[in-house]
């Protein structure tokens, strides 16, 4: 298309011109060029309203709200909260059957899992079970995913158990009542973050991160089951790998009884046979399900048979009978545990959150529907909330107990309904039963259980996409397995934060050229082919332009000038430097400053500085500071072509 002499500008911000190959001794009339007007004024307020919507309020959750009578808004806002008051009215007979089998299942691994995770956060076995019968019914009550399956996990026991006892000797009242004020405070954490929707913040944890935390955390509670395993009775309280095998070595010779190893083993190779069974055929998911509460019920009648408990095999003793106790009075709301109980729970609270929530949206993404991440939040909170103040510990989402919950056939969240019923009657009538089971078989169900949590292919994975990401894994992993639970989950933490600040402030840049025969540029590195234009250097800025990285984006800029120069001493000098600024969303007063300072370096050394495709807000702002009067307006281009076809046309046509 060839230009036209007096073209007329065009509105909304784009002036329609075309340069004029008179500007150019020699050359023909050059083709059409675009060139990039100053935009409309955006409105403050709207602009303002826009960000915090989209911080805030993404999935616009008040659509539904719109244009209904006062009465429906009312129904609406009572099925946001509970949405069992939505999908319940299409609940049927068959759906309730498929609940029923996956909710009888779970029970039967969460029964014998509850009581073995209780010692993991050193408490009674009875507040295991609490935790799987009060939180899971009012999760299905609140929840909206239709496959999780809510109780005590072996990472947050581990997690509480390890930060409460740095707190508090496990034998002291205390102790209860600061596990009591920490899930209430864990579950405030959860509920806050989903009310006023800031969900987004527990995505700085990275995959990485978590992938590594949890493995590291698996091996350590594998390792403190070695206790239970061997029959250990003087067994250190520190988590690292280097303590609990010193612990295991020193007591080899008295501290090991063999028919407590002999009922461990035995059956934590029946365990590892049941899921390996599982694995291979997914029909019969049922095996590894059941085989928990299998092992159970015959190895408490051998011990009972046996009287193996008089020969040195521990065993679990009393459990209470009935159902949840009031724990309201045991919650610390002031004193100077307090303190403490907010600091363990917001910890515990976050992790608890971050696992319920990836395990949520895996199964979401499976059976195609959506997962609200906040209403998430606000029905783990508050079934975290009421917990507390019924003697219960934190619970969240259980990817074994959720896997199997899937496998069975759920429909809806009533499976954990019927989970809980099933918790209740075994609180009611077989507590008692558990007398004689030995501790040997709840820590081979633990470690059975753990085994799953180490991601061998993830890790694997992580290392051929992303080196940093693997150390991140990795570092996570050694900080649990060699030091604390807690410095591994500070080292999770802070390597997630050094990767965003590292992406932030070292962004990547890259040199383009022209793809043979199209009006294309791209990365030369990517694409080898792409051939570079004499007399022009094309770098592309792949990140917004903050105070954190405009001096190096700068700098690098001017680096890269300088290399091209010394490696193409013999191609004509360089007299044009395009900044492609596709990838830039945003600018601030500093990355201005840093443009303008560039354009004064460029002209120190006769080079002409060239901006391409700045986006709305970018080129608001440089029109604001009059950073575009500075670089010429002449000088900004929509496209990379564009501005080779203005500043090197004979380059254009070679």
């Amino acid at each position: 298309m060839k230009g036209v002499n007096n073209y007329p500008t065009t509105m909304s911000g784009r002036i329609a011109a075309e340069v004029e190959m008179n500007s150019h001794p020699g050359a023909a009339e050059l083709p059409y060029v675009h060139k990039v007007g100053k935009p409309p004024k955006q409105d403050l307020l709207k602009e303002i309203k826009t960000a915090l919507k989209e911080t805030f309020l993404s999935d616009d959750p008040l659509k539904p709200f719109k244009d209904q009578p006062r009465r429906k808004k009312f129904v609406l806002g009572l099925q946001a909260f509970f949405p069992i008051l939505s999908w319940g009215r299409d609940y049927s007979f068959s759906k309730f059957k498929g609940d029923l089998i996956a909710g009888c299942t779970i029970a039967s691994l969460c029964i014998p899992q509850d009581i073995g995770y209780a010692k993991l956060a050193n408490l009674p076995p009875k507040y295991g079970l609490y935790s799987s019968f009060v939180p899971p019914l009012i999760y299905a009550f609140m929840g909206s995913s239709r496959d999780i399956a809510i109780g005590p996990v072996a990472v947050v026991s581990l997690l509480l158990g390890t930060l409460l006892r740095d707190e508090v000797e496990p034998s002291k009242p205390e102790y209860l009542r600061l596990a009591f004020t920490a899930t209430f405070f864990a579950g405030v954490t959860q509920a806050t973050l989903g009310f006023f929707r800031l969900g987004f913040l527990i995505d700085f944890l990275s995959h990485a991160a978590i992938v590594g935390f949890m493995g590291g955390a698996a091996v350590t509670i594998a390792l403190q089951q070695l206790k239970g395993l061997l029959g250990i009775k003087n067994f250190t309280k520190k988590t690292d790998l280097v303590s609990v095998m010193r612990s295991v070595v020193n007591s080899a010779h008295h501290g090991w009884n063999w028919q407590t190893i002999l009922i461990g083993v035995s059956f934590l190779t029946f365990l590892l046979v049941a899921k390996f069974i599982g694995k291979k055929n997914k029909k019969l998911f049922w095996v590894p399900a059941i085989a928990p509460l299998i092992s159970v019920i015959v190895s408490t009648f051998f011990v009972y048979v046996t009287r193996a408990d008089h020969d040195g095999v521990a065993i679990v003793r009393h459990i209470d009978k009935g159902i949840n106790p009031s724990s309201v009075h045991e919650i610390y709301f002031s004193g100077p545990y307090l303190a403490k109980g907010f600091k363990i729970g917001v910890v515990a609270g976050l992790i608890a959150l971050t696992e319920a929530v990836a395990i949520g949206r895996t199964f979401a993404g499976m059976k195609d529907y959506q997962l609200d991440g906040n209403k998430e939040m606000v029905a783990l909170g508050s079934m975290n909330i009421i917990g507390s103040f019924t003697s219960c510990y934190v619970a969240t989402g259980s990817f074994s107990r959720s896997a199997v919950n899937y496998m069975a056939g759920c429909n809806t969240a009533v499976s954990n309904i019927v989970m809980s019923l099933i918790v209740m009657l075994t609180l009611f009538v077989i507590t008692p039963l558990f007398k004689f089971t030995p501790n040997a078989i709840l820590a081979s169900i633990i470690i059975s259980a753990v085994l799953g949590l180490i991601d061998y292919d993830a890790a694997v994975l992580l290392w051929k996409i992303d080196k940093f990401d693997f150390v991140a894994c990795m570092g996570a992993f050694f900080g649990v397995v060699f030091v604390s639970v807690e410095i591994g989950l500070l080292i999770a933490v802070g390597i997630s934060f050094a990767k965003i600040l590292l992406q932030v402030t070292r962004p990547r840049t890259a040199v383009l050229g022209k793809i043979p025969k199209t009006t294309v540029y791209r990365n030369i590195e990517q694409y080898p082919g792409a051939t570079r234009i004499p007399g022009v250097l094309i770098i592309r800025v792949d990140s917004a332009i903050y105070f954190s990285n405009s001096n190096y984006i700068k700098e690098r800029i001017l680096r890269w000038l300088t290399d091209e120069e010394e490696t193409f001493k013999d191609h004509p000098r360089i007299e044009c430097l395009i900044v492609d600024m596709s990838p830039v969303t945003d600018i601030d007063t500093s990355g201005i400053h840093a443009l303008e300072e560039l354009h004064s370096s460029l002209q120190k050394r006769d080079v002409q500085l060239i901006l391409t495709n700045p986006g709305q807000t970018v080129l608001d702002k440089l029109h604001a500071s009059h950073a575009a009067d500075l670089i010429g307006e002449d000088k900004i281009f929509l496209t990379v072509n564009d501005a080779i076809l203005t500043f090197a046309p004979k380059m254009e046509q070679a």
